[in-house]
């Protein structure tokens, strides 16, 4: 199945000369969508990645991260934008092109030593996966990996992450 051909471009989105890449089409498509997450599982697996908890990032993050922990018998953890976290919370500020932002996870979340994999619909300059690393990190987590739907080459998000594996189902 050709993936790519589920996820529509959208010009000039948000600002003039960006090309939006809309998953939303993959989504809604049961088959895409059943494919998608038993591809990037097969991917995981094939590579000998093993985690006790995937991270999955707002909001995207969350779609693809849950059923994907479900695949491959992890537990899922959702890192978050400020103040939608009822508990305690470890918290990590990071550079976007245009200022700042920031990335919450419960404290209770994650223990020293787990293995982690970061999932996400997107790498595009490696901005918010690379924060949530150090977040997952900081802890003291092992990260075993990253897993994207779709990656944007010509950003270089990757050398922005630590040297680990990264897996990726579509490329521009």
């Amino acid at each position: 199945m050709d993936l790519k051909s589920l996820i529509r471009d959208i010009p000039d989105f948000p600002k003039p000369g960006i090309v939006f890449r809309d998953i939303t089409t993959l989504l809604r498509d049961p088959e895409g969508l059943r494919h998608t997450i038993d591809l990037f599982t097969q991917k995981i697996l094939d590579a000998g990645l093993k985690a006790d908890y995937v991270v999955g990032m707002e909001s995207r993050g969350f779609m693809f991260g849950t059923p994907l922990a479900y695949k491959i018998g992890a537990g899922f953890i959702p890192v978050r934008k400020p103040g939608k976290l009822p508990a305690a919370v470890h918290s990590i500020e990071y550079e976007l092109e245009y200022g700042t932002d920031c990335l919450e996870m419960h404290q209770d979340a994650l223990q020293p030593e787990c293995r982690v994999l970061i999932v996400d619909d997107l790498i595009a300059t490696g901005g918010t996966a690379s924060a949530t690393a150090q977040l997952v990190q900081k802890i003291g987590c092992e990260l075993v990996g990253f897993g994207f739907i779709i990656e944007l080459r010509d950003l270089q998000g990757r050398k922005n992450l630590p040297d680990v594996p990264i897996i990726t189902l579509v490329e521009y």
